[in-house]
């Protein structure tokens, strides 16, 4: 097994100017290149990643995205692109309500236009305005059954995007968001269709230990920098790209090699 190197972890500069990749002239150019993706070449939590990184960058108004996955009725996050998603998410997990579970199990979208007017989800609301967001709009995947016509998908979900402005979703961003729940869906039915229902629990479960590598990654970034949550996803994010390493692999490689090294134990 080849060794990955990690060590531009501690070289990258203390600017992260240049992260986010450029956008294209036409907009739906990044969201057509997900066409190209082909069934089993890449493992569902790493299409549902491709799809929210796409969505941040093409979707008007857009901050951070994240993706709900509710299986058996147990919501979870199986892809998120900053702390400020999967933290707003996890709210309403733990209330047991709030827009992107009610797009998830209603099958219609849920548009949050002002969190400090918002009323039908009060306790999401004045934790994204502590957190910092403003607007907040959540697709569901469609893969209802009953469009289908597949009576073993056990999974629904939502693409959840969120921004620090008020009124930041307009007819663009709910024009895009759909096409980008479309691919995700068609990932999870593919992997519905075509692998046990414990192959998928294990998919699943793979993508939330995925999660937890990537959060020990960052805690390690931001001890060894002194730098926030999301710059360290954000440098994380980079390595892959530029290693065209899974995001998994970059923060197992992190850990691995903290454990191994005392010196950079905290």
């Amino acid at each position: 097994m080849s060794t990955l190197d990690v060590s531009p972890l501690r070289h990258q500069r203390d600017g992260l100017d240049g992260l986010s990749p450029q956008p294209a002239h036409d907009p739906m150019l990044p969201v057509l290149e997900l066409s190209r993706i082909v069934v089993g070449d890449m493992a569902l939590n790493e299409v549902l990643t491709r799809v929210a990184r796409v969505a941040k960058d093409t979707v008007p108004g857009a901050d951070e995205v994240s993706v709900t996955l509710v299986h058996r009725d147990h919501p979870s996050t199986a892809a998120y692109t900053g702390d400020l998603a999967l933290g707003l998410d996890e709210r309403q997990y733990a209330e047991g309500y709030g827009p992107c579970l009610q797009a998830a199990r209603s099958g219609e979208t849920q548009l949050v236009s002002d969190m400090s007017t918002e009323t039908r989800w009060p306790k999401f609301a004045a934790q994204g305005v502590r957190d910092g967001a403003r607007s907040s709009l959540s697709v569901a995947l469609p893969m209802r059954q009953e469009t289908l016509g597949a009576s073993n998908i056990e999974t629904v979900g939502a693409l959840n995007i969120y921004a620090r402005t008020r009124n930041a979703f307009g007819e663009g961003a709910q024009q895009i968001a759909p096409h980008l729940a479309g691919y995700a869906a068609v990932a999870i039915i593919n992997a519905s269709l075509y692998v046990t229902t414990t192959a998928l629990s294990e998919q699943m479960s793979k993508a939330m230990n995925s999660r937890a590598v990537i959060e020990q990654a960052k805690g390690i970034l931001m001890g060894e920098r002194h730098c926030s949550a999301d710059d360290a996803f954000a440098i994380l994010t980079k390595i892959s790209q530029d290693a065209n390493r899974k995001l998994r692999d970059v923060a197992t490689a992190l850990v691995d090699q903290t454990r191994a090294d005392p010196s950079r134990r905290g």
